[in-house]
């Protein structure tokens, strides 16, 4: 039996009050950031590659299925508003396609081959790389995903929660987060969907790091997409420049920007 299907330590849950409920799921969530510090030597090793091949023109997919496949989507669109990458550097894929996103797709994770299908029709290439997401580790899916992908010479990672799966064998930087039993058995929304959620935010966040999208501690190219990152944006130029919150925020707005502002402003000094 995989460990994320194995019986909860915690029997009868129906007869917990509401305040035991809540304590112990956050008793087992505690366990979770433990778990993934330990395989932080895997997971440098895969944002060093990643980095890597970014700098020649790849491209980081994530593939997965059901909520394995939601934290990656929702992890890729996140890059281009936070750290100003063109959209498609950062693409994540799930099985069923985008309407499984909101809604389940009925075996949609039991194809071998409709995951190499679907990264075929961004096509991908050796400067790729492609991580499969599956807390099972045997998502038929993403097996067969990275398989082609291996076959076809593209480098492949995986971020999975049960030891030595059929997804770590297809995988070049396979990542194992073993978050153990869930608090309802088999939920691995829950404990192990937490777990890849903190390692999927440390790659992206690490990735745009090291290819120059942050600078000190902030998001200097984020997208100006709404009043509360203009407001943010206006902030970083005052502090970068001197210039008052009006000149800021016109600076800002003329170069549509946070760091094309700043270099206009040190450029015309």
């Amino acid at each position: 039996m995989k460990i994320t299907e194995s019986p909860s330590p915690y029997r009868h849950l129906e007869k917990m009050s509401t305040s035991e409920l809540l304590s112990n799921i956050n008793r087992e969530d505690h366990k979770v950031a433990e778990v993934v510090e330990q395989s932080i030597p895997k997971i440098e090793q895969l944002v060093d590659v990643i980095a890597d091949k970014m700098t020649i023109g790849g491209r980081l997919f994530y593939i997965g299925a059901g909520t394995s496949g939601r934290l990656g989507v929702v992890d890729a669109s996140e890059c281009p508003p936070t750290f100003g990458v063109p959209q498609g550097m950062v693409i994540g894929i799930i099985a069923g396609g985008d309407s499984a996103i909101r809604k389940a797709v009925e075996f949609a994770e039991d194809s071998v081959e409709q995951g190499w299908a679907d990264l075929k029709s961004h096509e991908i290439n050796s400067k790729d790389v492609v991580i499969g997401i599956a807390a099972s580790g045997s998502t038929p899916y993403v097996v067969g995903a990275l398989k082609s992908c291996r076959q076809n010479g593209i480098t492949t990672g995986c971020i999975t929660c049960n030891p030595e799966s059929a997804v770590v064998q297809q995988a070049d930087y396979p990542i194992e987060v073993i978050t153990g039993p869930e608090f309802v058995t088999g939920s691995t929304r829950m404990k192990a969907g937490t777990a890849q959620k903190l390692v999927l935010n440390m790659i992206s966040t690490a990735v745009m790091i090291k290819i120059g999208r942050v600078e000190d501690n902030k998001m200097v190219n984020m997208q100006l997409s709404n009043d509360k990152l203009i407001e943010r944006g206006t902030r970083m130029v005052m502090e970068a420049t001197g210039l008052d919150e009006q000149k800021s925020k016109e600076l800002l707005l003329a170069n549509a920007g946070v760091k094309k502002a700043i270099d206009e402003f040190h450029q015309t000094k």
